[in-house]
């Protein structure tokens, strides 16, 4: 094995060097990688019954990448997103395999061409504003437990928190005064500030009571165990709620709601209320407006207005609706000089 190179040592430095020290990837970021490399040793551990520490850079040949890549969405049912982001993570390894060792360029660059797959984005679903009330009223807020329920859910709604935000959320973040907002640490490590409707400040600070006076650095939202939550806790609160209201919410049977639903909600509901689309995408932390725009594309509430904006009815004289443009003169004799 004088020639060949164990990936081992290799992926040792990647994960503790390349995307920690040197680019220091946020820990989300880290961690999928991670889990990318070790689903394909146990591929490799299984399909080939090649032991991990003796797995060679020369064995992950492209067509074993496809393999692996078929593995996902065959054996494991992973989405085409899914396997996207598994092949981003190899592609990440071997860019640096090759910088470290060029003989290897060869078989770095031949993966590296190995193509991330067309996806149609998933459809987009939203709660109307009694779906949200219906699911807000679930939780009982005279007991410790249905009190955290419904601070978080409504803490959700108001800010439009991913689920992580809100799970990695600490006492130092909110600031419950006179103007009352919120301090965000959103993908990238990009730091949002969001402000609070006083209501929300109002039930944050009953739910908080002697802990506001307490260290900064504590959780805001605890579990029943008196942990920190995590984001697959607020997923099964959002579920439960879900399920519960849709006994008297029928629409809700009808549709998949997680937070991410919530934070659509806000989005959505904001858009509604007037409120600019730039304001909207600084709220919610997005980086590109497009992806805020999505929210005006979804929305069929205005879609329908625009729609009675520029009806033609039958009683209207047809005249009556040639277009603007088409009245200005000056407009008219520019365009067909042209």
């Amino acid at each position: 094995m004088a020639d060949l190179h164990l990936l081992g040592p290799f992926v040792r430095r990647f994960l503790l060097e390349e995307i920690v020290a040197d680019r220091n990837l946020s820990i989300n970021t880290q961690k999928s990688y991670r889990d990318a490399i070790r689903l394909l040793f146990c591929f490799m551990a299984q399909r080939y019954l090649t032991n991990p520490t003796r797995l060679t850079v020369e064995q992950l040949t492209a067509d074993v990448v496809r393999r692996f890549l078929a593995h996902l969405e065959e054996d494991r049912s992973n989405c085409i997103a899914t396997r996207n982001q598994r092949l981003a993570a190899i592609h990440s390894l071997f860019r640096f395999i090759a910088r470290q060792v060029p003989v290897l360029v060869d078989q770095a660059s031949q993966i590296q061409g190995i193509p991330l797959r067309r996806t149609a984005p998933p459809p987009m679903d939203y709660l109307e504003k009694e779906e949200i009330d219906a699911v807000l009223s679930i939780p009982d807020r005279q007991r410790g437990q249905g009190q955290r329920d419904y601070a978080l859910l409504l803490f959700l709604y108001n800010t439009g928190a991913r689920a992580t935000e809100a799970a990695q959320l600490a006492i130092g973040d909110l600031a419950l005064d006179a103007a009352p907002s919120v301090r965000l640490l959103g993908k990238g490590r990009k730091i949002r500030m969001c402000p609070l409707w006083p209501h929300t400040a109002d039930v944050l600070r009953d739910l908080l009571s002697a802990w506001l006076d307490g260290t900064r650095n504590a959780p805001v939202f605890l579990n029943v165990r008196g942990k920190p939550i995590t984001r697959f806790g607020i997923h099964n609160l959002v579920r439960r709620c879900v399920t519960t209201a849709a006994e008297t919410m029928p629409s809700l049977k009808h549709k998949r709601v997680s937070p991410h639903t919530i934070r659509h909600t806000t989005a959505v509901h904001l858009l509604r209320a007037g409120v600019d689309i730039n304001t909207i995408r600084a709220w919610l932390g997005h980086v590109s407006l497009e992806t805020t725009n999505r929210y005006a594309e979804v929305d069929l509430q205005m879609k329908t207005k625009a729609l009675q904006t520029c009806a033609v009815t039958e009683s209207t004289p047809e005249a009556e609706h040639i277009p603007i443009w088409r009245k200005d003169s000056d407009l008219m004799a520019f365009l067909t000089s042209l």
